[in-house]
């Protein structure tokens, strides 16, 4: 692959891989935290709409909801979208819906007696998830959100369907002008993995940050080995006054 292919095709295919990413990510956070705290509300009518949305994303096809929201969406509502926002808005919404099930159980996990304490200090539904449910919860959201945005990034591949020039689209391009099909495929192969490399780092940072906020964080490797050097100090202690210092 020449250095022009790299240049004109792969580099602005890879940027919008990036873009398709966040924007998505953004909605799909946004439907989860939504839709997930709906699932756990008290009235039947609201458990019902958000968890028939649930069932709906969850169970439809990406693939298909990218078609959809390109072509039946504009002869329904009289509105044409992009096709970059149609895959957005297809992967957020159904992301999203993942996600949301993320956020219900993480929810769910908070121990009774902390909305009670809530509840007898008179805070709002909204009160209570903003100053004790969600802070509790997020440190365990963070893991699986991390899977799902990996996948969400695999899955941007779908906007190559709708010929939005990510990597996937600009890969194909390049492999039907130069004919080679396995350096081309190699390299993007790599791409996605280095992309879902950073995304699981920083979601690590932040998953040791969430844990740091509620006095959960994770013993650093310093820490470890120190912790480990106490114990093979005291277990070497243990040993000299058993055998009395004897050599």
């Amino acid at each position: 692959m020449t250095w022009g292919l790299w240049n004109n095709w792969m580099l602005p295919g890879l940027w919008i891989t990036i873009q398709v990413t966040l924007y998505s990510a953004a909605l799909a956070l946004a439907v989860s935290f939504t839709i997930g705290t709906l699932r756990t509300s008290r009235l039947w009518i609201v458990r019902f709409l958000s968890g028939g949305y649930f069932e709906i994303f969850r169970g439809a096809s990406a693939l298909v909801m990218l078609f959809w929201f390109l072509f039946a969406f504009p002869l329904m509502f009289g509105y044409q979208l992009v096709p970059m926002w149609a895959g957005v808005v297809a992967l957020g919404l159904t992301y999203g819906a993942y996600g949301s099930e993320i956020v219900r159980g993480a929810l769910a996990s908070v121990p009774e007696a902390q909305r009670e304490a809530g509840i007898a200090l008179s805070f709002t539904r909204l009160q209570r998830l903003r100053r004790i449910e969600i802070p509790q919860a997020w440190p365990e959201m963070v893991p699986p959100f991390n899977n799902l945005s990996i996948e969400l990034l695999k899955g941007t591949a779908l906007v190559s369907t709708i010929s939005v020039a990510d990597i996937t689209f600009s890969a194909n391009l390049i492999r039907i002008t130069t004919q080679e099909s396995g350096p081309i495929y190699t390299v993007i192969l790599v791409m996605y993995f280095v992309l879902a490399f950073f995304i699981t780092r920083g979601m690590r940072v932040l998953e040791r940050h969430a844990k740091t906020r509620i006095g959960q964080a994770p013993p650093s490797d310093k820490g470890l080995l120190a912790k480990l050097s106490l114990r093979r100090g005291s277990a070497d202690a243990s040993t000299v006054a058993a055998t009395g210092g004897a050599k």
